[in-house]
């Protein structure tokens, strides 16, 4: 069997992307938390947060690291696999990448040590404004990471001359059409993510009656904040969507499962896409709800994949499937946190185990609706790689073949999979170990040199063992 280096290249950096992508999401949301609990020991100096912030970021070194560690093979990648879409798309995104490691890696950089080890090593001010210096970094690099792909979505402040891209106007290619609205979404998603890992691990520690008081506050803060998240993420999807079906028709078409352009258009539940004959088969829906959310209108008109030609129409049962999971999983959100606002008035938030054991499920459930998300925007824009102006088939790399390519994609599964159990081990080690005790103090105990070493002890506690190596 011949081996495609096309479809190879295609799977290795959908892999490698959707590996990396669930580790940033997180990060970027708990790191607002983090620094906002260090904001309120700081206020009140209460050691209740100064507890969970210790905890929090633990979480968060192991995180981080795995994220890092899941990125850097990213950039070889476009050499590799793509490289005449590296040399065509390299006047905007090596700029691009640039200012991220400029204004976001740095920063990061300089200030990660002092949130990790700090302390009672520097004033608690410093200790504070490093901790939103984190948080600040790694919106950051989303933003420059969002507006490059958005960029590749809706391209725009550049022409293609002589297969080169070519800047016209800085300001228009950055805030390309699509970006603020894919900015917002993600960001939300981000908030939405760290949320939940929060609350259902605060409900697990409730469950085993363990730090109550603290957890108590930990869960209740995140509820409040999920209950204006979830809701206002559907409003901001459905503008993200709209601004999608007027710069990508196609996509919204797959997203609905919708072959002809036609007005009353159903929202389907359930269908079976079948590309060879574009038509669906067992479809189950909701008469012209569809156009209703698209369009406003009962009567408007939706597009449909059929208008172009079955070469430039992405996997439909993909785009449909994963679109599906991911509005699935954002109505489940919303309808928990509701539930938590119906328990909390009745006085048993804390107390419904059912609640709480449902909390611990749903901490999984924000990662799988990103990754189905990232499914929807890339598969759907296929197979363009900037959108109508360069094929995938334009971007790989010509000297590529099928077993280099399939060789890559092995041994990326190979060192992920052992990254991974790395990760969820020393998380799952950071967890069990829980909060310090309530009787530690900042000291100056030794450190261990391989922060992952020390996964399970505090960064900075006399409580914790002395390491030396």
């Amino acid at each position: 069997m011949e081996l495609d280096p096309l479809l190879l290249s295609r799977l290795q950096f959908a892999f490698v992307v959707s590996f990396h992508a669930i580790f940033p999401v997180f990060t970027i949301g708990l790191a607002s938390y983090i620094a906002l609990l260090h904001g309120l020991f700081y206020r009140s100096a209460n050691p209740v947060w100064d507890r969970l912030a210790q905890f929090w970021t633990r979480v968060f070194a192991v995180v981080f690291g795995m994220g890092v560690v899941s990125g850097i093979v990213m950039s070889f990648q476009f050499g590799t696999n793509w490289s005449h879409f590296s040399q065509a798309a390299a006047n905007f995104l090596g700029p691009m990448l640039s200012y991220e490691v400029v204004t976001a890696f740095f920063l990061e950089a300089a200030f990660l040590g002092v949130l990790l080890f700090g302390r009672g090593k520097v004033p608690q001010g410093v200790h504070l404004f490093a901790a939103l210096m984190v948080a600040l970094g790694t919106f950051i690099s989303s933003f420059w990471i969002l507006a490059a792909n958005s960029w590749m979505q809706t391209p725009a402040g550049a022409v293609l001359v002589d297969g080169q891209f070519r800047v016209t106007d800085w300001f228009e290619a950055i805030f390309n059409p699509s970006f603020p609205w894919r900015f917002a979404h993600m960001v939300m998603a981000s908030f939405l993510t760290g949320g939940f890992v929060v609350a259902g691990v605060s409900a697990w520690y409730l469950l085993i009656g363990r730090d109550v008081e603290a957890n108590r506050r930990a869960l209740s803060m995140c509820l409040w904040l999920l209950l204006v998240l979830a809701p206002a993420q559907a409003v901001v999807g459905d503008f993200h969507g709209l601004n999608t079906l007027e710069h990508q028709p196609t996509k919204v078409a797959a997203m609905e499962g919708n072959w002809e352009r036609d007005s009353h258009v159903p929202l389907l539940l359930f269908a079976i896409p079948d590309q060879q004959a574009q038509t669906n088969r067992l479809e189950v829906g909701i008469p012209s709800l569809a156009s209703v959310i698209l369009a406003h209108d009962p009567a408007g008109e939706v597009p449909g994949i059929s208008e172009v030609s079955p070469q430039e129409q992405p996997p439909v049962w993909l785009v449909f499937w994963s679109f599906r999971v991911m509005v699935g999983l954002g109505l489940l959100m919303i309808a928990v946190v509701v539930a938590g606002l119906w328990l909390r008035r009745g006085g048993r938030l804390y107390s419904h185990r059912g609640f709480l054991q449902v909390l611990r499920v749903m901490s999984i459930a924000p990662f799988v609706a990103v990754l189905a998300g990232w499914i929807v925007t890339e598969s759907g824009r296929a197979p363009w790689l900037v959108y109508g102006m360069m094929t995938h088939a334009e971007g790989v790399t010509p000297s590529l073949t099928g077993g280099m390519a399939l060789f890559t994609l092995v041994g990326y599964v190979a060192v992920y999979a052992v990254v991974f159990w790395a990760g969820v081990y020393y998380l799952t080690r950071v967890v069990r170990e829980g909060m310090l005790p309530e009787a530690s103090e900042p000291g100056s105990a030794e450190h261990a040199k391989r922060p992952f070493s020390a996964a399970h002890v505090s960064f900075e506690s006399d409580a914790s063992p002395t390491w030396k190596e």
